[in-house]
């Protein structure tokens, strides 16, 4: 018996993987995508230097240096340990090992399909992400019982958000969904005057904030259709993750930039308020950053909000006390001006803030700081790979304001590289009770009762008919959840 399954054995509860990954088989894709696009669109994504992969190869050290050309992931997936591989690539196979591993039920992710989404051509990127979702609605069918493939969603645009989403889950019959988290755009103003520059000036739009899009449609149709959008975007090429060179300095911390970006985004424009029944997921990067966004909100607010930001307001300056202060203790420089003092320090009472913009927090609707709880912990949850010591920060009440714990979920980023043997990830996720930095029901809620809340209560028929059904069946039954829910 595997140490995993040593582990499951002493739990009284499933574990649910919330974040497996799957490698395409991608000759079989290939075939998908030329029954449904053409084999023009097909040739263009596999065979022209535009389609799939960056070009890195193709390039020379100078050639990149001129375009400051990132270094893109390499040997991103498992080799000498070939079972594994190939257990990544056969839905039929993992399904017979999941036991082994000492899970009962995994919801897996796409490979080629991170990258899929975020294609920059149009007629590619739409037909890619169709095909790879046809092709695993297809071979993950038989294995329902124990894995659920994850729809690819392409953001560039609501409408073909939308029109994905209502294939992949109307026609297809998909459960789960991935979303871009950003979309790079081009920033007009050098798009219009130096069109062959365009490319190198870019913005990031996290669908929120300043986005180019409104995108209320897209979060009405999740929750019509009852799903609940998880990101799983990357943040390597954006600022200081930019390395021509090195892989491994690029890949540090971008799943939590880059999930930090759209949760921020998404929460200061007020989808979690507008939508309070919508679960949104960010994976891959950890709670440590998340924890810190919901400390520093709440801090920023108390500071910032619509009553206590105006005690900035240079018009409240008391320039009759400044002047005295001014005299008494300015010293010669300030003596040298005793002309212009006063009309000088006058000028520090101008204002330029517009009136309606100064509340910066009205698209949340806070009316006191505990409200944060309800629109950021209740609706996010955050993947967890199972060797990082931070996840137990998700459940440390003295961390977070008002005894809050966040809702880490369970991601064991099989089929990656970052986990050299399978069948030690559930025993590496154990090792945080062993080390008493979390408790048996810490750990019951890290891999079992998040998630099942995360997919549950957007769809309560989420888990039927699959291995865990009663057991999900009966944490929905108890109720909201409450460990969220300050303390007094």
């Amino acid at each position: 018996m595997t140490s995993a399954a040593q582990v499951r054995e002493r739990l009284d509860h499933p574990v649910i993987d919330a974040d497996g990954h799957t490698i395409e088989f991608m000759p079989a894709v290939r075939e998908v995508l030329s029954s449904l696009a053409g084999n023009d669109v097909s040739t263009k994504l596999f065979e022209s230097p535009t389609g799939l992969g960056t070009g890195w190869y193709r390039r020379s050290a100078e050639q990149r240096a001129a375009t400051r050309q990132v270094r893109a992931p390499w040997w991103g997936v498992p080799a000498e340990n070939t079972l594994d591989r190939t257990t990544a690539m056969l839905p039929g196979l993992l399904d017979e090992r999941l036991g082994e591993l000492g899970i009962d039920y995994a919801v897996v992710y796409p490979t080629s399909g991170l990258q899929a989404c975020g294609h920059p051509v149009t007629e590619l990127r739409q037909a890619l992400c169709r095909a790879i979702n046809t092709y695993h609605a297809e071979v993950f069918a038989p294995h329902k019982y124990r894995l659920t493939p994850v729809a690819v969603i392409p953001m560039h645009t609501p409408e073909e958000a939308i029109a994905e989403l209502d294939h992949a889950v109307g026609t297809l019959g998909m459960k789960a969904v991935m979303m871009a988290g950003i979309v790079e755009r081009p920033i007009g103003a050098v798009q219009e005057a130096a069109p062959a520059a365009a490319r190198y000036a870019r913005w990031i739009d996290s669908l929120g904030i300043d986005s180019a899009y409104d995108y209320d449609p897209v979060w009405q149709r999740c929750v019509d259709l009852k799903v609940s959008p998880a990101f799983h975007s990357g943040g390597m090429g954006w600022g200081s993750r930019a390395s021509m060179h090195n892989y491994m300095f690029n890949h540090l911390g971008h799943f939590a930039a880059a999930g930090e970006a759209t949760c921020r985004s998404l929460f200061m424009s007020g989808v979690t308020k507008r939508f309070p029944t919508l679960r949104l997921a960010f994976l891959e990067g950890g709670v440590g950053w998340a924890s810190n966004l919901y400390n520093d909100i709440i801090g920023h607010w108390e500071k910032r909000n619509r009553e206590t930001v105006l005690r900035y307001d240079p018009r409240r300056l008391d320039v009759d006390l400044m002047e005295r202060l001014f005299r008494s203790h300015g010293g010669p420089v300030v003596a040298r001006l005793q002309g212009d003092l006063r009309a000088r320090l006058e000028r520090y009472r101008t204002s330029f803030e517009p009136e309606e913009m100064l509340d910066e927090w009205a698209p949340i609707g806070l009316e006191r700081a505990e409200d944060v709880i309800d629109r950021f912990a209740r609706p996010f949850y955050f993947g967890c790979e199972a060797d990082d010591p931070m996840n137990a920060m998700a459940f440390d009440t003295r961390l977070n304001r008002f005894s809050a714990r966040l809702q880490a979920i369970f991601s064991s980023d099989i089929g990656h590289w970052d986990v050299p043997d399978m069948r030690e990830v559930l025993e590496e996720a154990y090792e945080l009770v062993e080390h008493e930095l979390l408790s048996e029901d810490d750990f019951r809620d890290f891999t079992f009762a998040n998630v099942t809340r995360l997919y549950g209560e957007a769809n309560p028929s989420f888990f039927e008919g699959t291995a865990v059904a009663d057991a999900c069946r009966s944490e929905l039954a108890t109720g909201p959840a409450t460990a969220t829910v300050p303390t007094d």
